[in-house]
């Protein structure tokens, strides 16, 4: 097995002398961390041993509050960062609204950052109506900024902006709803991500002059952050990584590679110390990472020491059984046996052996007026099609409904969620407690689905679904068809279901219309046949037939 002082090198990396382990296994302690004990130790060996709880494979629906003081702009995602590349849309919306990054940086938007409106039981309540089986929130971004009374992090939603206990308040609601309660962790990156923070124009009246991103804590005098250290919410106190003015690098070094700057034992350690405070707090059974694999991964051992953290912990508060979920991103095989395998804004092409789970968003991951003045959200269409694809080949879906800065949805997403709702009022069965099938679908669309790129991002590439597409999963000796479409001449016709079909060889003694009743089929040596009625249902974009 490659060694970790070769693999660093590899991938262009310099290798600290703290970072290389003396002994095979975990090779960074925190003196004064408690980390729980349990079955699972800080090593792929022993969270091999995972095994995906049966309630999260039963649930396959969830919905996520991606929210945080980058919300507060309205003008997308990653604002904290586009608001220092000169130039650049976020840039110029931030000098018209705010003023100069030299003088109001991102701590000064958080600043403005209330959450007035922000009612989390009204939200979490409707995302369960919806039919949202498990609920997550974000905890902090790449923006650094703790949503919690972070014991490790002084720049933190209790102390600065809103001044409200986020976290917490997500958590009573999910509990109060009955809902499994998940975190999104995405912190790690932020040493490389605000490094655009340590930039100045090049050009205009304030060219050379440099922003916030190395203002200290003796700045602050007289300021409203006066005796807070913008270091630590920026973590800009070191060298700039290899092309750092190429605002496309950052994802090319995503995976601590090809000349990131490397980040402090003190910033590693400070993260793992605040997201065990964090699951310690509030419990969560769900825990995703906005990460290549892991926090650090592959340069120490701190995303190892939490997943262990995590899946023990849940082991103690649930009496010896284990109900922890826990998401990472670009896993290899023996990765997917640890921990639950992360699509982002795309689908696996087909079905997966381990549980896997798709995430992505009605718009922009942090608010974006401008998604709601063009009215380019997700159909409600959509959301159910995606979904159905997703658990036809093993998955879950995650889905992200952007909140304003306020706190508040708004109408355009509400009527996309009510019709959701009224979707799964009818159909629901044929999507919770369910499995795949033999096969996971027919249809055009199958041959020209788009390739996996990077985290995933193949979401609306391929060709889109029409009425000779549809998706099957199964509950038992139950079959369900989920047709994209109602045919033009009423008959559908399911090639898998051919009577010589190895996939069902058995007898079709009945089939349904889900909030429909009984329909008239024949089976032949070339398909399945189905007589649906000449009133379309509600919702004909995902009609569901129950074959028994």
């Amino acid at each position: 097995m490659m060694n970790r002082r070769t693999l660093l090198k590899q991938l262009g990396l310099s290798v600290p002398a703290y970072l290389i382990s003396k002994q095979a296994g975990a090779f960074m302690t925190v003196d004064d961390m408690q980390l729980a004990k349990g079955p699972f130790k800080a090593s792929w060996d022993s969270l091999s041993g995972y095994t995906v709880p049966e309630w999260y494979k039963n649930a396959k629906f969830g919905i996520w509050a991606h929210w945080g003081p980058q919300c507060e702009p309205e003008y997308g995602d990653w604002y904290a960062r586009g608001m220092y590349e000169e130039g650049s849309s976020q840039y110029k919306y931030h000098l018209k609204k705010y003023g100069h990054p030299s003088k109001f940086g991102f701590k000064d938007v958080i600043n403005k950052w209330k959450a007035d409106q922000w009612d989390p039981e009204y939200l979490v309540s409707l995302y369960k109506r919806v039919g949202a089986k498990y609920f997550f929130a974000l905890a902090n971004h790449h923006d650094n900024l703790d949503l919690w009374n972070s014991k490790h992090q002084p720049w933190n939603s209790v102390k600065v902006g809103p001044r409200k206990d986020i976290i917490g308040g997500w958590a009573k609601a999910a509990k109060k709803a009955g809902l499994p309660f998940g975190v999104s962790v995405h912190a790690a990156h932020a040493w490389t991500w605000f490094e655009v923070a340590q930039r100045a124009d090049k050009a205009g009246p304030m060219a050379g002059v440099p922003y916030d991103g190395k203002r200290t804590k003796s700045d602050g005098k007289g300021t409203w952050w006066e005796g807070l250290d913008p270091q630590a919410l920026y973590a800009q106190n070191h060298p700039l990584s290899e092309n750092s003015s190429d605002n496309g690098m950052i994802h090319r070094q995503w995976h601590w590679g090809n000349g990131v700057a490397v980040p402090t034992r003190e910033y590693c350690e400070n993260f793992l110390k605040r997201t065990v405070d964090l699951i310690d707090k509030y419990e969560p059974e769900l825990l995703y990472f906005d990460d290549t694999v892991l926090p650090f991964h592959p340069l120490n051992d701190i995303g190892l020491q939490i997943a262990a953290h995590h899946y023990n912990q849940s082991i103690k508060r649930n009496k010896g059984v284990l109900k922890g979920v826990l998401n990472g991103k670009i896993l290899d095989e023996m990765q997917r046996k640890c921990m639950v395998w992360d699509i982002e804004r795309g689908q696996s092409n087909v079905i997966e052996p381990f549980t896997w789970q798709t995430d992505t968003c009605l718009g922009s991951w942090h608010y974006d007026k401008r998604v709601y003045d063009a009215k380019h959200y997700k159909s409600a269409k959509t959301v159910v099609q995606t979904l159905a694809d997703v658990v036809s080949k093993n998955g879950n879906f995650l889905l992200s409904v952007p909140v304003k800065g306020n706190g508040t949805i708004d109408e355009q997403e509400l009527a996309i969620l009510e019709e959701v709702a009224a979707w799964m009022k009818v159909n629901q069965e044929c999507i919770f407690d369910t499995r795949p099938w033999k096969v996971f679908g027919e249809g055009p669309a199958i041959s020209d689905a788009a390739p996996l790129s990077a985290q995933g991002f193949n979401e609306g590439k391929g060709r889109p679904f029409g009425a000779e597409d549809m998706r099957f999963t199964e509950k038992g000796e139950v079959l369900y068809a989920i047709v994209y479409g109602w045919p033009d001449n009423g008959t559908v016709k399911i090639k898998s279901l051919a009577d010589s079909s190895v996939h069902r060889p058995g007898v079709i003694s009945k089939v349904e219309l889900l909030g429909g009743g009984g329909l008239s089929f024949e089976r032949n040596s070339e398909c399945l046949e189905i007589e649906l009625p000449e009133s379309t249902v509600a919702l004909p974009y995902a009609t569901v037939l129950k074959i028994v």
